[in-house]
């Protein structure tokens, strides 16, 4: 129903406004041209209206572009001061670390300076006792060398070389030439005419014929035995291969069996000590080893030794060997020219020239020892001058890097 009424109103409404439309039409009909100017006028000012707001919205456009714009130079400019800032802290450690290393390395050119002057100084004191370091150490070779010859002298009786050890040492002093070595130049000379009046001693040839002996041994034949080593009456009557002939095959085997269980020897000589058989080869070893023994002592000069083993093949030889035997003979007559060699010389007590060398080489230790109690405090005093000098370029060089890294932080700050 209310909305019926409504409905009703707005009708009653619309046909009351078109009839005053009608009536105000009639009635304003001769004005209608004033009506169409203001209505330009109006258009006209409605299409300025809307460029004004159009040229406002694009102005309000672009004054936020530029802003937005502005914010991101803003931006970018934060960035670029945050990237200097650290560029600037990196140029900064990298100018510490610079100094740093200027610092190090002025340290290590100080350093190899003061290695430097303390190599010029041992030069130049080198090339100065050079000349008498190489007396020295002539002086003591040639004292080594005859104490060697001393040695090999009594130890082991090696008079070659003992002499060449004195000849060696006897050059030595030669080549210092000093007048004042004359005295034991011509004591080592004395020592050397001396041992080579000495007798010499083929040790070598001896030692050869006693392994010859050795070799020997095989051939010599026991005494009391035939020469092929058959016994007496002995039958060597074959066994037959014919049955028929067993009775004789068999006395044959039991005369062989008996002959072998029980032999006879035939003994013409003087009794002699009995061997076993088959012992006769632990004679020869044994004769053997004695001569092994006294090959031993020749090197090592042991008289009592080489003849007691010599004696003791003699005697088995002469007890257990055929002595009619040729090879035993020579065999025999080879040991007793053995036993008669002598094996050891008879030395002088001592020598001339080791006491004359060993007191001149006590004197020349004197004197280098004098002389380095002399040099050694100039030299000390020398090296810590030295040192001195090098620790004041140091420090200076600290400080001036100290007050550059100063200077480097203050004006930092005045760049930012």
């Amino acid at each position: 129903m209310t909305e019926q009424k409504n409905i009703n109103e707005n009708d009653l409404q619309k046909g009351a406004s078109k009839a005053d439309e009608d009536v105000r039409y009639q009635e304003v009909k001769p004005v209608n041209n004033k009506r169409s100017g203001l209505i330009a006028s109006a258009v006209a000012i409605i299409v300025i209206l809307a460029i004004g707001g159009g040229l406002y919205s694009y102005t309000n456009q672009q004054t936020l572009r530029l802003s937005d714009e502005n914010q991101s130079l803003k931006t970018d400019l934060a960035q670029l001061q945050q990237l200097q800032d650290s560029y600037q802290q990196r140029f900064d450690n990298i100018d510490s670390m610079f100094n740093s290393q200027k610092l190090t390395i002025d340290k290590l050119q100080n350093e190899r300076q003061i290695t430097e002057r303390q190599l010029q100084d041992l030069q130049a004191r080198f090339a100065a006792i050079s000349s008498a370091d190489v007396k020295s150490w002539l002086l003591a070779q040639a004292d080594f060398m005859v104490k060697m010859a001393g040695r090999k002298l009594w130890n082991d009786q090696d008079v070659v070389t003992a002499v060449s050890l004195l000849k060696g040492a006897d050059s030595s002093l030669a080549e210092m030439n000093d007048p004042s070595l004359l005295e034991i130049r011509r004591a080592i000379n004395e020592d050397i005419g001396n041992l080579s009046a000495l007798a010499k001693i083929d040790n070598d040839g001896i030692i050869l014929q006693l392994n010859q002996l050795a070799n020997q041994v095989d051939n010599l034949r026991l005494s009391g035995f035939e020469r092929n080593g058959a016994p007496m009456d002995k039958n060597d009557e074959a066994i037959s291969g014919s049955l028929s002939d067993w009775k004789e095959n068999l006395s044959k085997s039991w005369k062989s069996f008996m002959d072998d269980f029980i032999t006879i020897r035939r003994r013409d000589t003087a009794a002699v000590p009995l061997l076993a058989p088959n012992q006769d080869i632990y004679l020869r070893e044994n004769i053997r080893s004695r001569l092994l023994i006294a090959s031993q002592a020749v090197p090592r000069h042991q008289t009592e030794i080489y003849q007691q083993s010599l004696e003791a093949v003699s005697t088995w030889v002469r007890s257990y060997f055929d002595t009619t035997d040729p090879n035993t003979t020579a065999f025999l007559d080879m040991v007793s020219a053995l036993e008669k060699q002598p094996i050891t010389l008879a030395m002088p007590a001592e020598l001339k020239s080791p006491t004359l060398l060993e007191k001149r080489v006590e004197k020349q230790i004197r004197n280098l020892l004098t002389q380095s109690e002399y040099t050694q405090p100039e030299a000390v005093e020398a090296q810590g001058a030295q040192v001195t000098e090098a620790e004041n370029p140091v420090a200076d060089a600290t400080t001036n890097t100290v007050t550059d890294s100063a200077t480097t932080e203050t004006v930092t700050p005045q760049g930012e």
